[in-house]
């Protein structure tokens, strides 16, 4: 080793002393700030053991993106490619929406994200829609609204190369369902109660409820039997589709309408079979009443 790295490596070392003496916080960007001295001098084995030595906490905080970005430089400009892949997929995981600029990153690196993510995204999606439409099912409506919205960026995105139609007006649905039902309701009128004979009530008749509204307990099924795909047509049919359903009073199924399509002959075949579908009706305070219900139907292959 010659006289010039010693001192090189000596002064990196001191630098690091001094960020741990300094705090984690410090520590942390005193270390990354070496990292990427030892990567722009070539001496990516020493970048990686520096690299490796950090513990980024969670929080947009984090410098994880940095990290793994220069990791993944490093192992790129060592041939291990794979290992690479590896440090990309550790960002896109923490940031879907992340893409390195032409200031952050060379070419073949975000040529190197571009790939990662092209096929990462769809399964990302898919769990961030699971998360959403539970955030939904418990009637969190601000957050589920908010969680619907990012996963329609992500959808959206150019490397997603429009995958997942399907699925993108499943998100919309439901985001339109969040926005609806989160609506804050009008501010009253300041005029003098009426009399206690003359009061309307809460809902109007024939208010369809969508299970946004307190204290309605939605229908739960008795019957409801899905077709299966023709085994002639089971391949070009969608994986997804959805109905939505209005239930009165008594279960029975009285409006329908396909948000989502699967094949023009299933499709048919599915209406047919939902008008037969009955459930216990969803409740008002006990009172049975009309409700628009979301069914998502799944094609087995």
């Amino acid at each position: 080793m010659t006289s010039g790295c010693v001192i090189t490596r000596a002064v990196l070392l001191v630098t690091l002393a001094t960020a741990v003496l300094s705090g984690p916080a410090a520590a942390e960007q005193n270390s990354l700030a070496v990292a990427r001295e030892l990567y722009a001098s070539a001496r990516y084995d020493e970048a990686l053991e520096v690299l490796n030595s950090l513990r980024p906490g969670p929080g947009p905080s984090s410098d994880l993106k940095s990290i793994e970005q220069y990791r993944s430089l490093c192992l790129l400009a060592l041939g291990r490619g794979d290992e690479a892949e590896a440090a990309i997929a550790a960002v896109i995981a923490a940031d879907p929406l992340f893409q390195p600029t032409e200031a952050e990153a060379s070419p073949r690196v975000r040529a190197a994200f571009a790939e990662v993510r092209q096929r990462q995204l769809p399964d990302i999606a898919r769990a961030r829609y699971a998360t959403a439409k539970a955030t939904f099912d418990r009637k969190d409506l601000p957050a589920a609204e908010r969680q619907f919205r990012d996963l329609l960026r992500l959808v959206d995105d150019p490397d997603m190369g429009g995958r997942l139609g399907d699925l993108r007006l499943l998100v919309q649905g439901f985001l339109d369902l969040s926005v609806a039902a989160a609506a804050p309701p009008e501010p009253a009128r300041e005029e003098a109660a009426p009399p206690e004979s003359s009061r309307q009530p809460d809902f109007p008749p024939g208010y369809i409820f969508s299970g946004g509204e307190g204290g309605v307990v939605p229908p739960t099924p008795v019957k409801q039997e899905v077709p299966r795909v023709p085994s002639s047509i089971v391949r070009q049919t969608r994986e997804r589709g959805l109905l939505e359903l209005i239930i009165d009073e008594q279960g029975r199924v009285v409006g329908i309408e396909l948000k989502s399509r699967l094949h023009p002959l299933f499709d048919s075949q599915l209406m047919v079979a939902a008008k037969d579908w009955r459930y216990r009706p969803a409740r008002l305070n006990g009172k049975p009443v009309k409700y628009r219900k979301l069914v998502q139907i799944t094609v087995d292959r």
